[in-house]
């Protein structure tokens, strides 16, 4: 018998992000960021709505001048305004210091600091911009992701581990040598950080890298050696497939282990493309690994020389399209409608079969086949469908199905027009 057994999550320390909890076995959370002008108020208030609408659970904005400070100060109270509980992540890079010293409604206004100990400052001036940037986190009661990148890597650190390195009798390649130094830089820089006032639950750690397997040996040596919670994530994962492949590679292999509290999918957008493509390739990872659920899977066949018509991608495409349009409404009628699943097959070889495996699927005739569509319901055929309005009736099945299955006796009665 072949069997899978649950993820067995990493013990990490729980961290509050506003109204969010990561680690401490809380669901793995998603994060996006904003690619706007944060002192532009108003077009990042609407990219923060749209990340948070398509599923960001915390959304990063940069915070690099006193203007951009200033912006989060005022979207924070735009954001309230609007009712929008959505926390707030400045991601600081060499001034943060000082920006948090200037703008004191800052340190409030953010409910996470991201800091990157190899670039809060050069030379002596390093260890009191980060003791600084650390104190107003403790004083705030904020938490601080220490995210060591291997672009800003502590350079003394670096060269220390390179010459015990070279008087190795049998020296580790350079690769192994930068994945040590950023294990040890992102550890020591968390005792640091709790030295000068951080509790282990204000700390979350991120080691990014842009190559797959450099992350899953960085992360799985970091997970060995703490118990802090763990924001996974390549840096610059590219555009297109590359990009989400190289994310969904990294990161699913070390959340199936059980390593990662929080995710967020770097991808390089298409000009004037959807930033929001990031959240959804996130919750696609967690939700194929069966970590979380977020909308009703439709598993399709990719057709071949036996369904040369395009009915079964079309009605592939519409189902999916009205369940993602639905689920706004049925998050808030009907509980665990997120973990529907949906078949829409192209012909008789696996088209019954499949369908029987979903909770509601449909198999659509082949070149040549009978122009009747059955469809299966919990294993059993319940319909057969015939004629021009196949996808019209077999919305209406699904909508039946969901509000049958997840309705509470309450709900069950309402307006199916919904």
């Amino acid at each position: 018998m072949v069997e899978i057994s649950d993820i067995k999550r990493h013990k990490t320390y729980a961290v509050k992000v506003g109204a969010v909890t990561m680690g401490g076995g809380a669901p793995v959370v998603v994060q996006s960021m904003t690619n706007t002008d944060t002192a532009d108020v108003d077009k990042t208030f609407e990219q923060v709505i749209a990340l948070h609408e398509a599923g960001s659970e915390i959304v990063r904005v940069t915070v690099n001048t006193e203007e951009a400070a200033r912006g989060v100060v005022a979207l924070r109270e735009k954001l309230d305004a609007a009712g929008i509980d959505v926390p707030l992540a400045g991601c600081f890079h060499y001034n943060g210091h000082r920006l948090l010293g200037d703008v004191p409604a800052l340190c409030d206004a953010l409910d996470k600091y991201r800091i990157n100990p190899g670039n809060v400052g050069f030379g002596n001036k390093r260890d009191r911009n980060y003791e600084i940037m650390i104190e107003k986190a403790a004083q705030h009661g904020k938490a601080v992701r220490i995210g060591v990148n291997w672009g800003s890597l502590d350079q003394q650190l670096a060269t220390k581990l390179m010459d015990e390195n070279a008087a190795r009798s049998e020296p580790w390649s350079a690769d192994a040598v930068m994945r040590e130094t950023l294990v040890q830089s992102a550890l020591i820089s968390a005792e640091k950080a709790i030295d000068i006032g951080l509790t282990p639950q204000q700390i979350i750690l991120s080691a990014k890298v842009s190559r797959v397997r450099d992350l899953i040996a960085v992360y799985r040596e970091l997970a060995k050696r703490s118990n802090y919670a763990l924001h996974l994530g390549l840096t610059e994962a590219g555009m297109g497939s590359k990009g989400i492949v190289a994310t969904a590679l990294g990161e699913g292999i070390l959340l199936a282990e059980g390593i990662g509290d929080t995710i967020r999918a770097s991808l390089t957008p298409e000009p004037n493309g959807d930033r929001t493509l990031e959240v959804k390739v996130c919750q696609e990872i967690l939700q194929a690994l069966g970590i979380r659920a977020f909308t009703p899977e439709v598993s399709a066949c990719p057709g071949c020389g036996r369904t040369t018509s395009t009915v079964f991608q079309e009605l592939a495409q519409d189902i999916k399209t009205y369940l993602d349009s639905q689920m706004p409404l049925w998050k808030e009628q009907y509980e665990g409608a997120e973990e529907l699943k949906v078949a829409v097959m192209g012909c008789i070889v696996n088209g019954p079969g499949e369908s029987k495996h979903a909770d509601i699927g449909i198999s659509l005739p082949g070149t040549g086949e009978s122009p009747v569509a059955p469809v299966f319901t919990d294993g059993k055929k319940t319909h057969t469908l015939r004629g021009e309005n196949i996808a019209g009736e077999f919305k209406d099945l699904v909508k039946d199905y969901v509000q049958n299955r997840y309705g509470t006796p309450n709900n069950k009665g309402q307006d199916k027009a919904a």
